[in-house]
């Protein structure tokens, strides 16, 4: 099952960090990665052998498309649970690239590093070149803020 889920993941898995604007950080910026996997909701029995796979995160429903989604967001059980399982049963597909930085970004976050005005612009780099798809802040506005 263990690679199986690494397979799945190759498909329908996503590994994304996204950011909001925080004045009261030091940095006016906070930094939330996440990763997750959507399937159709036949399939959420699958979802929830996932689940207890890596016994953290949690799984939600998405009513306007009847999917539900398996996603981890807290940053000790995607350094504790998420990126070692991809380290032991890696990805084979074009995302094994994402989740090499998505595993970058965790680990400058491990080390406090998005706190730094010195860091973060690199860790926005990183995690703008992983899922280039829309977003709600360009790059060029993030870091503009994080100057205020």
């Amino acid at each position: 099952m263990n690679s199986y889920v690494a397979g799945l993941t190759d498909g329908e898995g996503c590994f994304c960090v996204s950011f909001s604007f925080r004045n009261k950080l030091n940095t006016n910026i906070e930094v939330r990665p996440s990763f997750s996997i959507s399937l159709n909701q036949k399939d959420l029995p699958l979802l929830q052998k996932i689940f207890k796979i890596f016994s953290c995160g949690a799984i939600r429903r998405s009513a306007h498309d009847r999917c539900y989604k398996y996603e981890v967001r807290n940053l000790e059980d995607l350094n504790r649970s998420i990126i070692p399982h991809f380290r032991q049963y890696p990805l084979q597909g074009t995302k094994a690239s994402d989740f090499e930085k998505f595993a970058k970004v965790c680990e400058m976050m491990k080390a406090n590093l998005h706190r730094s005005k010195k860091y973060l612009p690199e860790l926005i780099e990183i995690s703008y070149s992983i899922n280039q798809g829309k977003r709600k802040y360009n790059k060029e506005d993030l870091l503009k803020h994080m100057t205020r």
